[in-house]
């Protein structure tokens, strides 16, 4: 599994999404004026992030599913 080229992209995307929440909820907890200016769109690009990552791990078990039958 570790091979294939889209688990290893998956694995990317889910470590973008965790890298960014992690900024996102970092810059609230601190506050100021990085979170005034940065939080919304954060939360934005979190979204796009997570909706990518979901694609992918869907197309992956689908492609798995295929190809196991």
């Amino acid at each position: 599994m570790l091979r294939d080229p889209l688990f290893l992209l998956i694995i990317l995307a889910v470590i973008i999404v965790g890298g960014i929440l992690a900024t996102g909820v970092g810059g609230f907890a601190k506050g100021g004026d990085f979170n005034r200016k940065h939080a919304n769109r954060l939360m934005r690009w979190r979204i796009i992030a997570q909706f990518v990552a979901v694609c992918l791990i869907l197309l992956f078990v689908y492609l798995r599913r295929i190809g196991a039958s």
